[in-house]
């Protein structure tokens, strides 16, 4: 079966009139950014009545810098709800090592979460209202902190300690901000409760923070379009063209 160019754009035009009153389609959902030798992406699930952030530097490249270093994200979440700060945690398949040496120090229960902080109600960078972040950037306090052990240096928030390192990043190289640092290869995961609704409806976008300051390297993440409803908008021009020609014979 054939189509003429003029059916085709009569059912492009009704795409949008199919497309929107479909409800959102609750799940997951993952925003990434890539620029130059920097990229990261944060996955958004739930689980029970708890938010669960995965967060990943995934960049190819070799941190050299304290803006190489994934310190934390921000991100916007519907009502700006207060979260309960549950866990922090290194996942198997990552570690914690010492900068300048490479010394694997990964706490045998992999709880970081006494150098990691959360808050909700920011203001400073909007349009996100939320964040996580293992440096203090003028923000977060020891208050804010996740349960944990303070592993190393001070009780609060502080300098790129702990922040987020390449999956093949080498441990020996680097300027001497990063000698004697602890760094988390590839991974952190944090639990959040008292989480309402889906992810892909209330997350409405991620900020990306590299280094100690909140003028140094910060990205906009972007989510990709769910496919479901790109194969939707196709099969919708399919079916209606199809029947403009069944209805002209």
């Amino acid at each position: 079966m054939r189509f003429t160019v003029a059916e085709i754009n009569r059912a492009l035009m009704i795409v949008p009139l199919v497309l929107a009153p479909l409800p959102a389609i609750a799940g997951s959902i993952t925003y990434s950014f890539s620029n130059g030798s920097l990229a990261a992406s944060a996955d958004f699930e739930r689980s029970g009545n708890n938010l669960i952030v995965t967060l990943t530097n995934t960049s190819a490249g070799d941190a050299q810098l304290p803006t190489d270093i994934l310190t934390g994200i921000f991100f916007d979440v519907t009502g700006d709800p207060l979260l309960t700060r549950t866990s922090a945690i290194v996942p198997f398949g990552s570690s914690v090592l010492v900068g300048g040496t490479g010394a694997d120090v990964t706490p045998s229960d992999r709880v970081v979460g006494g150098e990691w902080a959360y808050l909700n109600n920011l203001e400073s960078v909007s349009p996100h209202n939320s964040g996580i972040s293992s440096s203090g950037l003028n923000i977060f306090g020891s208050g804010d902190l996740f349960p944990g052990d303070n592993l190393q240096g001070p009780t609060s928030p502080d300098g790129v300690q702990f922040g987020i390192i390449p999956a093949g990043d080498n441990l020996l190289t680097g300027n001497g901000a990063l000698s004697g640092q602890d760094l988390i290869k590839n991974t952190v995961v944090f639990m959040l409760g008292g989480f309402a609704g889906e992810p892909n409806a209330t997350i409405l976008g991620v900020a990306f923070q590299y280094g100690t300051a909140l003028d140094q390297p910060r990205f906009e993440g972007h989510a990709p379009e769910p496919s479901s409803l790109v194969l939707l908008a196709l099969a919708a021009v399919v079916l209606a063209a199809y029947g403009w020609r069944s209805c002209g014979r």
